[in-house]
């Protein structure tokens, strides 16, 4: 407990206590409203102070060990892919141009129908045809040549597309 004199103290202590607190904000505030005002007058403001804030943290990041290496390595893998790229494109580039050049310079493409990648496509085509004709009911003993496989898949196409008498055939068998 305390006494009524101790009290009267307290409380004297503590008017005097916010009546200063009270100057300071006002001082505080007084010094604030100079400092935007000699800031102004420099040109400086908010969206500066941000700015110069940004530039300098990413150049304190750029100076870390561990942004060089990473940087160092991305730099070198994006090397990498576009020499890859460019080795593909070239690649690419060259095989159109083997084949247009055959093209242009043969009537018969004889030199075409012998390259390698010809071959390949040839063979492909052949093996689909076959296994279309296996699954339609029409294949021929011995595969046959391109030619002869190209011909009667052409004829295949006009009779089904004639509606010729097979199709007529299988229409009352349907009824």
């Amino acid at each position: 407990m305390l006494s009524e004199e101790e009290r009267e103290e307290l409380k004297a202590e503590l008017v005097q206590l916010e009546d200063e607190i009270t100057t300071l904000r006002q001082v505080l505030s007084a010094k604030e409203r100079h400092l935007v005002e000699i800031k102004q007058k420099l040109g400086m403001n908010l969206m500066n102070e941000l700015k110069q804030n940004f530039s300098k943290s990413w150049h304190d990041m750029q100076t870390t060990t561990a942004y060089k290496k990473t940087h160092e390595t991305l730099s070198h893998a994006g090397q990498k892919a576009t020499a890859a790229f460019s080795n593909v494109g070239t690649a690419i580039s060259k095989k159109f141009g083997d084949m247009s050049y055959s093209i242009r310079h043969s009537i018969s493409m004889p030199a075409m129908r012998n390259s390698p990648t010809f071959k390949s496509f040839e063979e492909r085509v052949e093996t689909t045809v076959t296994s279309l004709k296996t699954k339609v009911g029409g294949a021929t003993p011995g595969g046959g040549s391109f030619e002869e496989v190209l011909s009667s898949t052409a004829q295949a196409s006009a009779q089904s597309s004639g509606g010729g008498p097979r199709r007529a055939e299988e229409e009352e068998l349907q009824c």
